[in-house]
Parts: structure tokens; C-alpha cells; sequence
């Protein structure tokens, strides 16, 4: 019997061993993508000047990228659109059913990139609202949410366990377009998330920086997906992996193109940057995978009333009626923009917020919000025109008016905090959302 206890307590042992591993949340990762640009032709978005002239073919193609991150019992669909905006509410709808449903994914971020060379989303199905003027629009915009359903969900079916680690720098390639104070605000933060399998094969990169991909010519009736596609060709080729772009808080930030010119060119000198990033990363398996996830949707009134006539028709002569009407139609009861807050790890903060931010939104956030990495994507989940700072609504100026920057002073603020709490909510350094009660 004695000869046998030393046997008796290995096994048990490695049952106690089996037994906890089994246990531990898993950290999980896939990826996916799909070209959507449309096979039509079709108003393109980002310049008002253009009205209701459809495109004319493709410059280079206008793809739908997904990261999906399986850590514990949770599932978060990151995804990277070459489109002006994220999709309309009603599509986030028909998105979150599918991929709830057929992949058990509760958040998902989309994000536009916010190149002026995509197309149109708003458009839909009603006399004077689309119907009739732009029918083929209309029939690609009704596939739209399937194919960027079917490519989250694909993403999901290749999880595989997965390393992380997230390298920033900040760079001098973006400027402040609206500030004339000195120094002007700007976010130069230059990030990158590298997702590898636990044998060392890179799954995905994430980039996330803010600035407007406005350098193809708004003369060219093409499809483009401007220097971030570029950006992304470029860091594909030198890591042999697919990457993906998250736009920051670029509300007020411009290119800043040093020493080159064109989209091709800028965007190559990004992704070398890029690369270099990606190459000094180490990444590991996380300690204590977890996804925490909150949508927060606000109601805020609009400084300008889409309900009289007269700027309705005033907004038709500006872009074209069918357009304003869309916009119209979604804010006549006030603007409900969408935050989503992710926890990642406990380490990994990502706050996605569905409008045009100036860049100290995001600058501020990762000041407050004392953890590892803050990411924060613009263009998320809906699109509700600019949310400039209190201070640049103060100086004025194209993104800070009211025109294109409808929603009251002080929201963009509103939401930060909002983000904020549910940051140290997760945290559990705050009860439930609720600051505690003076004493």
C-alpha cells in the first residue's frame, strides 16, 4: 500500500492539473474578409459638391476586415470597413441578429474608415427617400448587411488559440484642420494590436490612428479606399499577414504627408511605420482572458431644426434631397448616437463612438482612463455627423458649426465620461456605474 500512495498522489495530481486547465477561460482568435464594394453604380459619400453623381468604376476595391476575439465565455467582432461611414442603424440591427444568433457574438464594433471614395449607405426603400432615382443603390445597400454578417461569422468559425500585444508610438503624420490656437489640438498616437497563434503564425494586425482619407481627388468618380488601403497592402506584404484599419478621433485631423504626396506614398510611409511596430511586439497569451461590453445609446437635442422647410431645403441644395431627407427622418426627434465600451483583458480599453470626434476626445479618454491601452475608434456603429470639444464648438469652424455638427454643445464630452464609467465599472473601481455617494 505504501509503495502504491507515492503513484496514488501523481495521479491525483494530474487530475487536479486537467481538471483546472479545462477551467481556465480560453483566448481565441479569427479572422475574415470579403470585397464589398458595390457592383453598381452609385452616389458616393464624402462631398457634398458631387450631389447625387454615381461612380464610375473602381480604383482599388472596398473590403469588409474581421478580427473576432473569443476570451472566456465572450466574443467581440472588430471590424475595419473602406466606407465613409459605419452602417445605418436599421443594417447594425439586422448585423447583431445574424452574427448573435449563428456565431454567439454579443459586441461588435464596425468601423469606417471614413474614405470619401465609398459610397452612399443611407438611401432606402421609400418614395423621395431613394426609391425610383437610385433603385440598383438601393438593391446593393440591402445586401450590405448580409455580406459584412457572413464575413463575421466566417471569422468566427477560424478561431484558433491566439497570442496578443499591443505596441503605440506617436508620429508626426496628421494635423489639426479646424484650431487656429497654438498649439492646436491633435492626437498623434500611432497604434498597433498583432494577434499571433500560439505556434508563432500572425493571425491579424489592427491599426488604429486618426486621420481623414481625403488624398484621392474628389474629381475622380472612382472607388477607393484612399491611403488606409495603401496602408494596409503595404504592412500585408512586409508581414505576410492581413491587417486591418480602425479610424481614431479624426474629427479635426488632416494628413500631415512629410516628405511625400498622394495616398499611395503616404500610405506606404504609415505602414512602414506600422511594421516596425508590429515587428517589436511580443506577444502572449493573456493571464486572465475576459471580454467586458457595454452599448450606451444617448438622446441629444440638435442645434439646427431638420423640421423646418426652409433648411431642409437649404441642406437638398447643399448635397442632394434624397440624402438630406435620410438624415432627416433620423434626427427629427433629437440625435441618438451610440457609444460602445470593450474591456479586454482587463488591460485593453476600446471606446467606439458612431460620429465625426475631435481628436481631444481621445486624447483626454487615455489620460483618464489608467489603464494598459486605450483605443478609441471613430465612426463606429452608426454615423451622427462631428462631435467637436466644447473649445473647438467655441472657435468655430468647419466641424465645430452647426450644420455639420448638429448634436448640443457639450455631447461629445458627455459620451467620454459615459465611457469613462463603464471603463471603471468593469473595473470594479465603481459600483454598478454610479459614483458612490458623498458622505
Amino acid at each position: 500500500m505504501y509503495r502504491c500512495f507515492p503513484v496514488l498522489c501523481l495521479i491525483l495530481a494530474l487530475l487536479a492539473t486537467v481538471s483546472v486547465d479545462a477551467d481556465e477561460p480560453v483566448f481565441r482568435v479569427g479572422f475574415a474578409q470579403k470585397d464589398v464594394t458595390p457592383p453598381v453604380p452609385m452616389p458616393m459619400w464624402g462631398y457634398g459638391a458631387r450631389k447625387d453623381m454615381l461612380s464610375q468604376g473602381t480604383l482599388d476595391p472596398l473590403m469588409a476586415k474581421t478580427i473576432v476575439v473569443e476570451a472566456g465565455d465572450d466574443r467581440v467582432a472588430l471590424v475595419g470597413l473602406d466606407m465613409g461611414r459605419a452602417p445605418t442603424t436599421a443594417m447594425m440591427n439586422e448585423i447583431r441578429a445574424a452574427i448573435r444568433e449563428q456565431a454567439r457574438i454579443e459586441h461588435v464594433l464596425i468601423v469606417g474608415s471614413h474614405t470619401h471614395h465609398g459610397p452612399v449607405l443611407e438611401l432606402t426603400d421609400r418614395e423621395g427617400f431613394g426609391k425610383g432615382r437610385f433603385d440598383a443603390a438601393i438593391g446593393y445597400l440591402k445586401t450590405l448587411p448580409q455580406m459584412l454578417s457572413e464575413t463575421i461569422i466566417e471569422a468566427a468559425t477560424k478561431l484558433e488559440p491566439a497570442r496578443l500585444g499591443v505596441n503605440s508610438i506617436e508620429v508626426p503624420y496628421n494635423r489639426n484642420r479646424q484650431s487656429k490656437r497654438q498649439p492646436p489640438a491633435r492626437d498623434p498616437l500611432l497604434s498597433v494590436m498583432k494577434f499571433d497563434s500560439t505556434n508563432g503564425r500572425t493571425i491579424a494586425t489592427l491599426v488604429n490612428f486618426a486621420a481623414h482619407p481625403v488624398m484621392t481627388s474628389g474629381e475622380i468618380l472612382k472607388f477607393s479606399a484612399d491611403y488606409p488601403g495603401f496602408m494596409m497592402n503595404h504592412v500585408e506584404k512586409e508581414l505576410n499577414a492581413p491587417c486591418l484599419f480602425m479610424q481614431g478621433a479624426s474629427g479635426d485631423m488632416s494628413v500631415n504627408a512629410i516628405n511625400v504626396k498622394g495616398p499611395q506614398a503616404f500610405g506606404e510611409l504609415l505602414g512602414e511605420e506600422c511594421v516596425k511596430l508590429a515587428n517589436a511586439i511580443e506577444t502572449t497569451v493573456p493571464e486572465h482572458p475576459s471580454i467586458q461590453g457595454r452599448v450606451d445609446h444617448f438622446e441629444f437635442e440638435t442645434r439646427i431644426d431638420l423640421n423646418n422647410p426652409a433648411v431642409l431645403f437649404l441642406y437638398g441644395q447643399a448635397f442632394f434631397p434624397e440624402l438630406v431627407r435620410n438624415f432627416a427622418e433620423e434626427y427629427k426627434n433629437g440625435m441618438h448616437p451610440e457609444l460602445n465600451t470593450i474591456l479586454l483583458n482587463r488591460e485593453i480599453a476600446i471606446v467606439g463612438g458612431s460620429g465625426e470626434f475631435f481628436s481631444n476626445h481621445a486624447v483626454r479618454l487615455r489620460e483618464r482612463s489608467y489603464v494598459k491601452h486605450t483605443l478609441f475608434f471613430g465612426y463606429c456603429n452608426g454615423y451622427m455627423n462631428y462631435f467637436p470639444t466644447i473649445e473647438a464648438i467655441s472657435e468655430g469652424g468647419y466641424g465645430a458649426d452647426p450644420p455639420v455638427s448638429p448634436a448640443q454643445i457639450g455631447a461629445g464630452e458627455e459620451m467620454m465620461n459615459r465611457a469613462l464609467i463603464n471603463i471603471y465599472s468593469m473595473l470594479g473601481k465603481l459600483a454598478e456605474g454610479k459614483p458612490e455617494p458623498l458622505k
